[in-house]
């Protein structure tokens, strides 16, 4: 039987849909929540710091879930484990919605949700592969991406005018109630399908496979160009509320934007050979425009570098597809969700970073330095990148068959290319 193409033919693959919009959902949720948290954190203290931190901690707790819990993305049923994140995302963001809750427990609950989700992005990916298949995932990947950037603008429209106009806390509110409808989309949608590898979660099997994924030099540089450049530009964004507080709203929707188009380029109008000769060039344009915040510009200007630069968020597709074609079949979720781990920790860390710097100089100068680090880094990871195009990895982890284009393409059909950041 043909498998239908294009983005439509997604849609008629069981148990896509509710995966899908139960993402977008969550994206919405953490894209609305993030932004009144940020506001209400900074209107309370003042700190630049604290405000990054606040909407970026999850992040930072990524590190102990890729150490500790990542074997259970292979290893536990994706409809119980997806449900659950989701509604401990829903319990926690309520929680940040009570009265007068102090400073110290708001980085607890944001913590400890990201430890949570440390699961969920190997498990949601992996659980992809096996509804799509490897040779659609990059399709299917795309659309994630272009529908997050989308969700995204909605939720910081959504969350700026809640905040401007009544408060942070009827955002969370609503934040929290995306993620229920989220997991009761979860619960019902999906089937209850079996872990994809057998045994129990460990310490030591998580181990043993992140030993395993990093044993090659092709998969070592691409994870690292996954982790870090973007990671450093997620940084300057988690300055936008202390940059322009009235505008911070604005500057995430461009963002937003910019992602959306990158994603589209880069998933669906790109050649294969084309978008894998972008990876390095997109890195430095998502870098390249924050450069110019150390001259301050005023919001409209600085509204259009954001959305030009978060065109260059596209190149996360370009080394995700590197990585499925390095990684077998029963090391997928595990794969994706180090990727995920490792991303959203540098985007924590970052984000203290960049707050850090703001502490001591200015939101602007802070940006600029952040946005030059990643661009230094992209430079020292060119060749590597280079070489990780032609080759299939080394070590026993890697496979001998390279990713082709999406089978369910037209011919003509030039494409190249989620988050996802």
């Amino acid at each position: 039987m043909r498998t239908p193409s294009g983005y439509s033919g997604l849609f008629r693959t069981p148990e896509f849909t509710p995966l899908f919009l139960s993402t977008a959902a969550q994206t919405a949720a953490q894209t609305l929540g993030g932004l009144a948290l940020g506001t209400q954190v900074f209107r309370a203290t003042g700190s630049p710091l604290l405000a990054a931190v606040s909407m970026f901690g999850p992040s930072l707790a990524q590190v102990v879930g890729a150490t500790f819990l990542m074997s259970g993305a292979d290893r536990l049923p994706p409809r119980a484990t997806l449900t659950g994140v989701a509604l401990a995302f829903a319990a926690g963001t309520a929680v940040l919605a009570v009265p007068g809750l102090p400073v110290q427990a708001v980085l607890a609950v944001v913590l400890v949700q990201g430890l949570v989700a440390s699961l969920g992005g190997g498990v949601r990916w992996g659980l992809l592969t096996e509804i799509l298949s490897k040779e659609r995932y990059l399709l299917g990947r795309s659309l994630f991406g272009m529908t997050s950037g989308l969700a995204q603008i909605a939720g910081f429209a959504t969350g700026g005018v809640l905040v401007a106009a009544l408060s942070p806390r009827p955002a969370l509110l609503l934040a929290a109630l995306l993620y229920a409808g989220a997991a009761l989309g979860l619960r019902l949608g999906l089937t209850a399908r079996p872990p994809r590898a057998s045994g129990r979660p460990s310490v030591r099997a998580t181990w043993r496979a992140n030993a395993l994924l990093w044993s090659s030099p092709a998969r070592r540089c691409v994870y690292l160009a996954l982790w870090v450049p973007n990671g450093l530009i997620v940084g300057c964004e988690s300055l936008y509320v202390s940059y322009a507080p009235e505008a911070a709203g604005t500057l995430f929707a461009c963002a937003a934007l910019g992602m959306f188009a990158g994603d589209v380029t880069i998933g669906r109008l790109l050649s294969p050979a084309r978008r894998a000769r972008l990876g390095v060039p997109l890195l430095l344009l998502l870098a390249g425009p924050y450069l110019l915040f150390a001259l301050r510009p005023p919001v409209p200007v600085a509204a259009v570098l954001v959305l030009v630069a978060s065109a260059g968020f596209g190149a996360s597709l370009v080394q995700q597809e590197r990585l499925v074609a390095l990684t077998p079949d029963e090391l997928s979720g595990h794969a994706l969700g180090l990727h995920s781990a490792g991303m959203l920790t540098m985007q924590g860390a970052s984000a203290a970073l960049a707050g850090a710097l703001a502490e001591l100089t200015s939101p602007g100068a802070a940006m600029t330095a952040t946005a030059a680090a990643s661009v230094t880094v992209t430079a020292a990871l060119a060749r590597g990148l280079r070489t990780a195009r032609t080759d299939n990895g080394v070590g026993e982890a890697a496979t001998e068959t390279p990713v082709h284009a999406p089978a369910d393409l037209p011919p003509h059909t030039t494409t190249d290319a989620p988050p996802t950041r």
